[in-house]
C-alpha cells in the first residue's frame, strides 16, 4: 500500500465495515488470532474485529486511508489487531454552517471532506451510512471515478463486498 499518486484511494470507516453492530452482542463472534490481545480497559467491540480484514485490504490495488471518527486511534487500536501498517488518516474539519445545510439536504458529513482529500484521484469509500444523495453529489463534484460502497453494519465487510470493491478497482487499470 504505497502512496503512489496513480493508485486509487480506499476511504475506510471502522464502525460498521470492520466492527459490525446492530444486533444482539452474542450474535457476533469474538475473533481469535488477533496479534494484539485486548487489555482490560480496551473497547470491548474490538473483539469483533476479524483479523482476516487486514490481509484482504492490503491485497487490494489501492492506498487505504482511515475515514473514521476513530481518526488516529484507528492506527493504534485497529491496524495492529488486523495486521495493517500505519495508514493515512482523514482529519475531519470542525462543523460549519454548510454541514447543517448538507444534513438538511441528506448529504453525509464526510462526503465533502473525502472529495477534497481525494484531490481528483479515483477512490472507493466504504461506509455503512452512504446514500444515493452522497453518490449524486460525488458524481457532480469529483472529476475522477468513485465507488461509494455501502456496507451492512450488522454484518460488516463480507466476501461479496471485497469482490465488488476489488472488481471495481481492477477495472481502473
Amino acid at each position: 500500500m504505497t502512496g503512489s499518486p496513480q493508485r486509487p484511494l480506499l476511504f475506510l470507516d471502522v464502525d460498521g465495515p470492520l466492527i459490525p453492530f446492530g444486533v444482539a452482542a452474542e450474535q457476533y463472534p469474538a475473533h481469535a488470532g488477533c496479534p494484539e490481545p485486548l487489555d482490560a480497559d480496551a473497547n470491548p467491540l474490538l473483539a469483533r474485529l476479524d483479523p482476516g480484514h487486514g490481509p484482504r485490504l492490503a491485497a487490494l490495488p489501492c492506498e487505504v486511508v482511515w475515514a473514521t471518527t476513530w481518526m488516529a486511534d484507528a492506527n493504534e487500536c485497529i491496524a495492529p489487531r488486523i495486521g495493517l501498517p500505519q495508514l493515512p488518516v482523514v482529519v475531519w474539519p470542525e462543523p460549519s454552517d454548510i454541514d447543517e445545510q448538507d444534513e438538511r439536504n441528506g448529504l453525509h458529513w464526510k462526503t465533502r471532506t473525502l472529495v477534497e482529500w481525494a484531490a481528483g484521484r479515483p477512490f472507493v469509500w466504504v461506509d455503512d451510512e452512504i446514500t444515493d444523495t452522497d453518490r449524486a453529489w460525488v458524481a457532480a463534484h469529483h472529476p475522477a471515478n468513485a465507488l461509494l460502497h455501502r456496507v451492512d453494519p450488522r454484518r460488516g465487510l463480507t466476501d461479496h463486498d471485497y469482490a465488488a470493491i476489488g472488481s471495481w478497482l481492477r477495472r481502473l487499470f
